[in-house]
């Protein structure tokens, strides 16, 4: 983490000493909560609409921060600080500084689906053969990636750098501050649709991360998708002059694409058409995941990692959060919980992973709503529904008023009397629960908002009948 003196913090952030007496103090680490000091750090208060930070920087020092960033329009600090503009600004500046005076080469990663696993399977075949340091949970906005660059050990190598965006010109400032020397785009899926409008407009917010690719870089991309080179070509999308590019996907136009796919309940199994013929195992389902896992092979191949330490770091993946988790219910079930979050691409990709799971007596999805897809909502919630056709599922469950749409698609596709939709989440796990079995295989997915975990621990902790 950082570690600096004040008076070099002022010089970084673009801010002035309260006092010179304070100029040699040393800060560790920083911190914008102030229920989270940690002695030494600095509190930097942050203003939203409904909270100043700055209420709280007295505690803070006396809770053992050593200093604060202090905004000049607030009056005097309470303690050591630095007096600054603007403090989200000055985080900001203080983040990118130290991050080009650190030796750490950096990784942007972003796109509508995919990019917190892709972060991590990079995190995990780069760590083989440097020291590598991650965006933790979801840091991956404006406040949230300089936090996760500041907390970056000062002999990190490697900065595999998430970033997120709800609308245009997010990306290009993360991308500004990060400088990146590898961008990485996943996917353009449907995800933003409420604040874009068009899946056009997603792609132009994602391609903002080359607005601050390093000249000479190399950009990995979904060659599958034609909206990525259809943006990369106009006058408007903001690029270096010169920087090289590295497509993925499932199609063989693509730098590479896998070949072989075999299945398996613990993972996939599968041939990369631009390595060796050694096959490589991934510990994670669907070929979705296939596909982020060349993207992370593309720029572990860029940092020269072997293909014996590709092939070792595939072992070692460790996923952040709920995606698409295999969990053992008591009476011996199979649950896929996947329900951290959800678009349609994701969705779609969560019912082929259901369609390729082998040896359960009947596969059971619960999909529920899918939030934040602005006028669409209803078309692409029945697209979901009429994705089904060829028996990917025996039973479907829906939740919600946007759930029902998924069911009223799924009804030329499936049997009426295999289709159950609900708006009661209570009557929903009773109805559930009512006709598995210990050998069905039951996937939950739905955006956040909707709680399907609950539906999660309800059929992980049932006694279901023999």
């Amino acid at each position: 983490m950082i570690k600096r003196t004040l008076r070099e913090v002022a010089a970084m952030c673009g801010g002035e000493l309260r006092s010179l007496e304070d100029a040699e103090l040393m800060i560790q680490g920083i911190t914008t909560d102030s229920r989270s000091i940690i002695e030494g750090c600095l509190f930097i208060p942050l203003v939203g609409e409904k909270f100043d930070g700055h209420d709280f920087a007295g505690d803070c020092l006396a809770a053992g921060a050593a200093a604060i960033l202090w905004d000049k329009a607030k009056g005097s600090p309470p303690g050591p600080a630095v007096i600054v503009d603007d403090t989200l600004a000055a985080l900001q500046r203080l983040a990118q500084n130290y991050l080009k005076q650190s030796k750490a080469r950096v990784v942007g990663i972003t796109g509508s689906n995919g990019k917190t696993t892709t972060k991590d399977i990079v995190f995990s075949l780069l760590s083989t053969t440097y020291k590598v340091h991650k965006t933790q949970g979801n840091f991956n906005n404006h406040i949230g990636l300089p936090l996760t660059i500041l907390a970056m050990p000062e002999d990190t190598e490697i900065a595999v750098l998430e970033m997120g965006m709800s609308g245009r010109h997010e990306i290009e400032l993360l991308s500004k501050l990060a400088e990146p020397e590898v961008a990485v785009i996943t996917n353009i899926g449907e995800a933003h649709l409420l604040q874009l409008g068009s899946r056009l407009e997603i792609a132009r917010a994602k391609l903002e991360i080359l607005a601050g690719l390093r000249p000479g870089g190399t950009f990995v991309y979904d060659g599958d998708e034609p909206l990525i080179q259809e943006v990369l070509s106009e006058p408007a999308t903001l690029k270096p002059d010169h920087f090289d590019t590295v497509t993925f996907g499932l199609l063989p136009h693509n730098d590479d694409y896998p070949v072989g796919l075999m299945f398996l309940d613990d993972g996939t199994v599968f041939t990369s058409s631009a390595g060796s013929n050694e096959p490589l195992h991934l510990p994670l389902l669907g070929q979705h995941n296939v596909v982020n896992c060349l993207a992370a092979i593309a720029v572990a191949r860029y940092f020269e990692v072997t293909e014996a330490s590709i092939k070792e770091g595939l072992t070692q993946i460790k996923l952040t959060g709920m995606r698409i988790e295999i969990v053992k219910g008591r009476s011996g079930i199979t649950i896929l919980n996947d329900a951290y979050n959800a678009s349609p691409t994701a969705m779609k990709a969560a019912i082929g992973v259901l369609e390729n799971m082998k040896g359960y007596r009947r596969k059971i999805a619960v999909l529920g709503d899918m939030l934040e897809l602005g006028d669409a909502e209803d078309a692409l919630h029945r697209e979901v529904g009429a994705f089904m056709k060829g028996g990917k599922v025996d039973q479907l469950f829906t939740y919600g008023i946007l759930g029902a749409k998924i069911a009223a698609g799924a009804a030329g596709q499936l049997d009426q009397r295999s289709i159950h939709a609900y708006t009661d989440k209570v009557e929903l796990i009773e109805g559930l629960l009512a006709i598995l079995h210990p050998e069905d295989i039951v996937l939950v997915k739905a955006s956040r908002g909707m709680k399907l975990e609950e539906v999660v621990e309800a059929v992980k902790n049932s006694e279901l009948p023999q």
